[in-house]
């Protein structure tokens, strides 16, 4: 961000301190996006300039009047196209979305906006959720600040790149498989999926109602920590909103898991791990250990084949009932030729939805309908069912997982096609783990490979034990970030 180039937290606190102004924050914001933004396209939508700039004014005033004053007070952020922004354009990078704008806030906006943090625009998403590389967008393709030849990951790519092009320092993603952890990963950033139910849902435009969970993205744990403070409470508004006693996980941000028992995934998912992630976990592994941790290899009662299988069978089916709705009758876009009612829902569907949505509804119909409902979706029910409970008795034995966030450290735009759609699908192997049992997890970057692209781990931990999952995670990040500060000042000697 130009001139003010650090974390949330660092930034509110010049806020406080009358080094900053809000103005002049966004103003640098603003900057920064006509600098970069025409090479990355992350945002598909960017407020208007004097109406940011008032609200900057308001906020430091309320500021300045002791009214806010809370940790991420003054902060911008950039909100992925899938959580409903009252009067902003909402659009899930979907052409059936295109002219949609909300009446209301979602909950977690309205919390960003009772924080005082100034929303920046709307970011590039894969349509509806629905990809791993942010290019089944209606709209544009958001290329990965680290190198403009790949693409960011998915289908929070552009809330990742946003972050990762230093244009905001926080933004928020959505996770339904590996959504906000994978491009986090890709962008070399940080981003979490919080237990499921943690952060209302009222809101957020579903793609798979029982995975979808909305999260933070930053440059580091501190931030996402603080946003996850910001942004969880019960909310009744949600019929699957969970209840905790404690929603302060800045408390997380411990420098210590001295005693802590933690298993580092074996499973290679046949062999296509890359192998310079295999060499980041194995000395990921000997940090853990110097740091005081009982670090062993723990072997999944289940084969991460079976666990990817068992997900895209029910989000599918899942995403085939939620889609149903934009039929041009409501709300979104309607078809102009048309002859009756069911021609009309036919020409809206098959010209408002891309490829990638339309095939995964067509697979989602086919296992719902009454001659495979038995054969696929129930069965699915029963293994996702099974995975819960055997991950339960992993977490009975180890406090985290270790393990890759994704088996590559990027793909490449040009490799980005129709022809081989399941190809991509193998990226979410490592990440919907966490989504199939409604686990907590998040992804911190561990350094990057021999082209220069980030590479990134992700702890997962037990129900509810996100502040135990942050922990690791800050312990390692520090680790990692000592090593690295040690590794510069011995190349500048």
């Amino acid at each position: 961000m130009n001139d003010i180039d650090i974390t949330a937290l660092e930034l509110s606190k010049k806020i406080k301190n009358k080094e900053l102004t809000v103005r002049q924050v966004v103003e640098s914001v603003l900057e920064r996006i006509n600098e970069i933004e025409d090479q990355i396209q992350s945002f598909l939508f960017i407020r208007d300039k004097e109406e940011l700039l008032l609200e900057a004014d308001n906020i430091q005033e309320k500021i300045n009047s002791g009214e806010l004053c809370g940790v991420l007070a003054g902060v911008p952020i950039a909100i992925k196209d899938n959580i409903c922004t009252k009067g902003i354009k909402t659009t899930c990078a979907s052409k059936i979305l295109e002219n949609f704008i909300p009446i209301y806030d979602a909950t977690v906006i309205k919390k960003i906006k009772e924080a005082g943090m100034i929303i920046i625009g709307k970011t590039n998403m894969d349509e509806f959720a629905m990809g791993t590389t942010t290019k089944t967008s209606a709209f544009q393709v958001t290329k990965n600040p680290r190198n403009k030849k790949y693409t960011p990951g998915g289908s929070s790519g552009g809330s990742a790149a946003a972050v990762a092009s230093k244009i905001v320092p926080l933004s928020i993603g959505s996770d339904t498989g590996g959504s906000i952890r994978q491009p986090a990963a890709f962008c070399g950033i940080t981003g979490m999926k919080p237990t499921y139910g943690l952060v209302s849902r009222n809101g957020l435009i579903a793609y798979a109602s029982s995975f979808d969970q909305i999260g933070p993205m930053g440059n580091n744990v501190s931030d996402c920590a603080a946003l996850l403070e910001v942004m969880s409470s019960y909310d009744e508004k949600d019929a699957t909103s969970r209840k905790i006693n404690d929603y302060q996980f800045t408390k997380g941000l411990i420098e210590n898991i001295a005693g802590m028992n933690i298993g580092i995934l074996q499973n290679d998912f046949d062999n296509t791990l890359e192998n310079t992630i295999k060499k980041a976990l194995i000395h990921s592994k000997e940090m853990l250990e110097q740091l005081g941790a009982n670090v062993s290899y723990v072997s999944l009662p289940f084969t991460l084949e079976q666990a990817l299988s068992t997900y895209y069978i029910l989000a599918c089916a899942e995403a085939s009932s939620n889609l149903e709705r934009y039929d041009g009758v409501k709300y979104g876009f309607r078809a102009k030729d048309y002859n009756n009612l069911q021609q009309m829902y036919q020409q809206t569907r098959t010209q408002g939805f891309g490829i990638e949505v339309k095939r995964r509804i067509m697979l989602g119909t086919f296992t719902l309908s009454s001659g495979y409902y038995e054969d696929y979706y129930k069965k699915a029910l029963k293994v996702r069912n099974k995975i819960k409970n055997q991950l339960a008795q992993i977490f009975e034995q180890y406090d985290v997982l270790l393990m890759p966030t994704a088996p590559v450290t990027g793909i490449k735009l040009e490799e980005c096609n129709d022809n081989n759609p399941t190809k991509h699908y193998f990226s979410d192997g490592y990440t919907v783990i966490a989504n199939l049992a409604g686990l907590p997890a998040i992804s911190v970057p561990y350094g990057y490979d021999n082209n220069g692209l980030p590479i990134g781990v992700q702890f997962v931990g037990n129900c509810c034990e996100d502040k135990k999952v942050i922990q690791a995670a800050y312990t390692y990040e520090q680790k990692i970030k000592g090593q690295q500060l040690k590794q510069n000042i011995n190349s500048k000697r």
